[in-house]
This record gives structure tokens, C-alpha cells and sequence, in this order.
């Protein structure tokens, strides 16, 4: 008989997913937490009516966070990051040589 750890992601009682590492559950958590935050953001919009819609789109855009936060400006992509520290040397020309 094999002895199985899991971690369980529950939410009001209810059983939302289920994982071997710990790791993986708190980054879902978190996750939920996140759409959680963002539903009651757009519970202050007119925009979508729908309770459905919101949560659905609330999960899309925790699910996609970093997509978001790249489209905020809050935080550059890694290829930025990396092109940034490789900028080019500045090449002198010949009126700045003379």
C-alpha cells in the first residue's frame, strides 16, 4: 500500500483542485485569490452585467497575470529586460572624432 500526500484547494467548503506539491496548490490559491480580487473590481463596473461573466473573466485575467501586468506597464517581458542591458554602444563618427 502506497501512501499518497495531496493538497487540497477548498473555497467556501467547496473542493476546487486538488495537487501533489504544496507549492502548486498555494500558486492556485493565490490564483483564486487574485480572480476573487478582480471580481469585486469589476463588480464596481457597469460594463458586464452578468455574474457569470465577471467571475469567468475575473479567472481569465488571474489565470494571465503576467499578460496583464505586461499590458500595465507594471512589468517588462524578459526579452525587454535582457534587450535593455545588451542597449548598443554608441559608435562615434567622424564629425565627433574631429
Amino acid at each position: 500500500m502506497a501512501v499518497i500526500v495531496k493538497y487540497v484547494v477548498e473555497r467556501n467548503g467547496e473542493e476546487k483542485m486538488t495537487f501533489t506539491s504544496k507549492a502548486e496548490a498555494d500558486a492556485y490559491d493565490k490564483m483564486l485569490d487574485m480572480a476573487d480580487e478582480l471580481f469585486i473590481l469589476l463588480e464596481t463596473s457597469k460594463l458586464i452585467e452578468g455574474d457569470e461573466q465577471k467571475e469567468e473573466l475575473s479567472m481569465f485575467l488571474a489565470q494571465n497575470k503576467d499578460e496583464v501586468l505586461y499590458a500595465l506597464g507594471a512589468k517588462r517581458r524578459p526579452s525587454e529586460k535582457k534587450a535593455k542591458k545588451e542597449a548598443p554602444k554608441k559608435i562615434e563618427s567622424d564629425t565627433e572624432a574631429a
